[in-house]
């Protein structure tokens, strides 16, 4: 005669598999949450502060050039460099110097050796589209003749839409110096893709202000300028190391002190029967929770960069 029979038992390392796909699920959901929240917050404190700089600089270059359209340097990268307005999409937004992650991620940036806007030659201005506050979200709402208008130091420009076009990320032409004063908008098209790059061409239809040439002289700017870096694997890396040393550390805590419930501690351990171990051990892994979010974070942040810019 046999005995009852033993309930099968899930393999251990398909259960491990199960908890790294719930983990890996639910990491996910909340990057897209980041992307799509977190980002937002950034980038309007970012916009805020940007204001702040730019009211600062007008108010001074009014008070020094009395309203008139003086030459003024060329803006160092993170600098705001003039408020952006179009209409047809409700866009206020200020503009700053420089197309890398840490600008776009609080405005649209100016890309670094194009012209000023409002003087003569091609400026051109990246954005992101679905992401940081998605500030060209509908830029394929514009129509040709709509206005732009962009304010800087020198005055008030007001450029009109010549036309829009699709080009793949590797195509610079567009950004290319002109004879006559153009502004070129770019973004990812289309949303939630990187794709391709959709770009908004205007024509400057009053007087230019004087020209800045910028320190290294005028050059061909790049789609692909507004890309990812590499060194935002190195801080990605470490983020998840660090997160999984964690969770390892947590882990063997628990395994080791906590005990199983009501077994009394381990003998020789001076516990108290039934206190399951060492009390401080229960309040590890709250405790260790806020490290594991700020370590999330870090690891978010440093996932974004990684991202194409005008996504």
């Amino acid at each position: 005669m046999t005995g009852p029979e033993r309930p099968a038992t899930r393999p251990p390392a398909l259960a491990v598999a199960g908890r790294v796909l719930l983990v890996a699920a639910g990491l996910l959901v909340a990057f897209v949450a980041y992307q799509q929240w977190g980002t937002a917050v950034t980038h309007w404190e970012g916009q805020r502060s940007l204001r702040t700089q730019f009211d600062r600089s007008l108010a001074a270059a009014q008070h020094t050039g009395g309203g008139t359209a003086v030459a003024v340097r060329y803006p160092a990268v993170g600098d705001p460099v003039g408020v952006l307005v179009i209409p047809r999409i409700d866009l206020d937004q200020v503009v700053v110097e420089g197309v890398q992650a840490a600008q776009l991620a609080v405005g649209p940036g100016h890309y670094p050796g194009t012209a000023l806007p409002g003087q003569a030659g091609n400026a051109g201005v990246a954005g992101h589209r679905t992401t940081h506050g998605a500030p060209f979200y509908s830029l394929d709402r514009v129509r040709p003749g709509d206005p732009i208008v962009v304010t800087t130091v020198q005055g008030r420009f007001t450029y009109r839409v010549v036309r829009t076009l699709v080009v793949s990320p590797d195509d610079g032409a567009v950004l290319g110096p002109t004879t006559s004063p153009r502004l070129t908008l770019t973004t990812c098209t289309p949303k939630y893709s990187a794709a391709q790059r959709l770009v908004v061409v205007a024509a400057l239809s009053t007087p230019p202000a004087p020209t800045t040439p910028p320190a290294g002289g005028t050059g061909w700017a790049r789609l692909d300028d507004a890309a990812p870096g590499a060194r935002p694997w190195l801080v990605l890396a470490a983020a998840v190391v660090a997160l999984a040393a964690l969770v390892l550390v947590v882990g063997v805590v628990r395994r080791r002190d906590g005990g199983r419930p009501g077994d009394g501690g381990r003998p020789g351990d001076g516990g108290r029967p039934g206190d399951g171990g060492r009390r401080w051990a229960r309040w590890v892994p709250w405790l260790a929770l806020p490290v594991g979010v700020v370590l999330v974070l870090v690891a978010f942040g440093a996932l974004d960069t990684l991202l194409p810019q005008g996504f």
